[in-house]
């Protein structure tokens, strides 16, 4: 592969995790502490799958979603924290979805660059050794916090009214779509597959 190429590939990798980022961002905002939490994990495991075609690697979910849980297993802690705060009434709720939408935002960033270098170098699920990755993904974590406060604010002026209209349609479509399985409207089986329908047209934004 020649410089060129590797380039295209780096670009689109950066916008990947630049929407995903957003996205994230939008879903931490979400007023439910254990639909936010899923509605986050649903556009990470979106990016990686995009970052899985990009690099050409084979993408498996469940060691996706294993992955997820072992860089992100310090900064649950602070999310969970902040997830509490949201089941306080007005104020609590507005401070903790601004604090859980940032950390959201940062530990996607994180995410999607420990991935990007893995697949960069040739690496797969196979042999990806997420412990050796965990001083990278603090390393982001921490300047994932001001990139997601500048790619926000770039959106945001970029999209205007029609972006936040569309990242808050899918959101509450995701709100809506846990309260139903909560209920026991729909069943696990239906549930994903109804996610699957609406992370799919948040793929074809990001």
């Amino acid at each position: 592969m020649n410089n060129q190429d590797e380039q295209l590939l780096v670009k689109q990798a950066d916008n990947i995790i630049k929407n995903s980022v957003v996205f994230s961002m939008g879903a931490g905002l979400i007023p439910v502490p254990v639909a936010d939490f899923m509605a986050v994990t649903a556009v990470q495991i979106e990016m990686i799958r995009r970052l899985c075609k990009v690099y050409d690697v084979d993408f498996k979910e469940t060691e996706g979603k294993a992955a997820i849980m072992a860089l992100t297993s310090s900064g649950v802690a602070r999310l969970s924290g902040r997830m509490l705060a949201k089941m306080v009434p007005f104020v609590g709720s507005i401070i903790g979805g601004v604090a859980v939408s940032a950390l959201s935002g940062a530990a996607t960033y994180a995410l999607g660059e420990v991935f990007k270098r893995h697949f960069s170098e040739g690496g797969t699920f196979l042999n990806f050794d997420w412990s050796s990755f965990k001083n990278f993904y603090n390393e982001k974590f921490e300047k994932g916090k001001e990139y997601s406060a500048q790619v926000r604010k770039e959106y945001e002026e970029q999209h205007k009214n029609d972006f936040r209209h569309s990242t808050n349609e899918t959101l509450d479509a995701l709100q809506r779509l846990h309260g139903m399985k909560v209920s026991g409207a729909i069943n696990e089986e239906d549930y994903n597959k109804l996610k699957a329908e609406i992370m799919k047209k948040v793929s074809s934004s990001i």
